[in-house]
């Protein structure tokens, strides 16, 4: 009988890369913290409808990647393919607009589209987020890019590059897709299959297909800063000065759009390369006025946003940066049945100091000092009966070979020294 394996684009995350895992997560939480963050976990699965009418009927993400399936009462459910959607819908039903200030919120978890599987990307990824709902001044946008670039700092990742665009609002942008949709007729025919269709449906999503060989046409469309009202063209330059006066350095990138249709104005995009090769995106984000009344809202909730690849992320701090590995501090090794007793005692001793420790079962000491030596341990605590009469143990340093003999008293010392 053949075994089970897990589904094709799906993992399973072990040591020690559970270890940088959790080190990336802890980071996140104190920036968000710093930042008056809090956090809020929706549910895997919503109603299609939320996915369709926020992210956007002609997006690949609803068009071609969500997983749906008919619940049991005869509704369409969707396991979530991003979650700003699900936190709008959230703020929206609990009324957090009544709440005093900016609602920020900050999210982890999975999410899952059918993409094809390939490095750095899976059908079941995981996402750091972050949401500011209540307010479109630009000065919120560049604090909320500003932490963002500080959560990358702050996991050591260096070398990455941001790009900012703004795509306008519903006063000007249906100007410029216009004048999209009008060059792109003479063009289209000779791009991808996916873009003849988009120059039809939704023109803006063209500018985000990534098939090289339509690179050199797009980028001979017209750019959106020629068609940008008075209010987006300020906005925008405020972003910019608000980034500059926090020393960060980025670049602005025209044809940028992102691939959900609820984002206008500011939208940005982090880089790396390295570890992602092609898929060097390491997190992207931007303003979504509108949203919320799109989704029903009564009270307008401009917002800004942004989603880490967690996935992603991780790959880069392993590859860029000295993640620290799980390690034993103390590998206990009882000689004997009674021995084992007392250092079950000795054991639980030390884990209440904070200590990691690993309780051998009862035997031999070559082999509990071989294991010792494959587990990394960076002490040995060697307990036999003349060690129990005299009241001190043998601890042995597993990198210099050293011995102390040590009380009870003060082993928790001597282990962290």
């Amino acid at each position: 009988m053949n075994p089970i394996r897990a589904i094709r684009g799906t993992r399973d995350i072990l040591p020690p890369s559970s270890t940088v895992w959790n080190q990336v997560e802890t980071v996140a939480r104190e920036v968000f913290r710093r930042y008056n963050y809090q956090e809020i976990r929706t549910p895997v699965f919503e109603e299609t409808g939320l996915f369709a009418r926020g992210v956007g009927a002609e997006t690949d993400i609803v068009s071609k990647e969500m997983y749906t399936f008919e619940d049991r009462d005869g509704g369409s459910l969707t396991l979530r393919p991003e979650n700003t959607a699900s936190v709008i819908r959230a703020y929206i039903e609990h009324r957090l607009d009544q709440q005093p200030g900016l609602q920020k919120l900050y999210y982890m978890g999975p999410m899952f589209r059918r993409e094809r599987p390939q490095k750095g990307r899976y059908r079941q990824f995981y996402q750091i987020g972050a949401e500011a709902i209540g307010a479109g001044s630009p000065a919120v946008d560049a604090e909320v890019i500003e932490m963002v670039c500080e959560i990358l700092t702050r996991c050591g990742v260096e070398g990455w590059k941001l790009f900012v665009n703004s795509v306008g609002c519903p006063e000007c942008r249906p100007v410029y897709v216009a004048a999209l949709r009008e060059r792109l007729a003479g063009v289209a025919a000779g791009m991808c299959r996916d873009c003849q269709r988009r120059a039809e449906t939704n023109p803006l999503r063209v500018l985000d297909c990534k098939v090289p060989e339509d690179q050199p046409v797009i980028d001979a469309l017209p750019s959106i800063h020629d068609h940008l009202c008075q209010t987006c063209r300020g906005h925008f330059d405020s972003v910019k000065t608000y980034l500059a006066d926090r020393s960060l350095a980025f670049e602005v990138r025209p044809r940028m759009v992102r691939g959900l249709d609820y984002y206008m104005r500011t939208t940005f995009e982090i880089v790396h390369e390295g570890a992602l090769g092609s898929q060097n995106s390491v997190l992207g984000g931007g303003r979504y006025d509108g949203l919320a009344e799109s989704l029903g809202s009564r009270v307008a909730a401009p917002g800004i946003g942004f989603s880490i690849g967690e996935d992603r992320l991780v790959m880069t701090v392993e590859e860029t940066t000295a993640a620290a590995r799980h390690t034993i501090d103390v590998y206990v090794a009882p000689m004997g049945e009674a021995a084992f007793r007392h250092c079950a005692l000795v054991a639980r001793d030390l884990r209440n100091a904070g200590l990691v420790v690993e309780l051998a079962p009862a035997g031999k000491l070559k082999k509990a000092m071989e294991t010792a030596n494959k587990l990394g341990a960076r002490k040995t605590l060697l307990v036999g009966d003349n060690e129990i009469t005299a009241g001190a143990y043998t601890l042995k340093d597993m990198a210099s070979g050293e011995q102390t003999t040590v009380d009870r008293t003060g082993l928790a010392e001597a282990v962290r020294n």
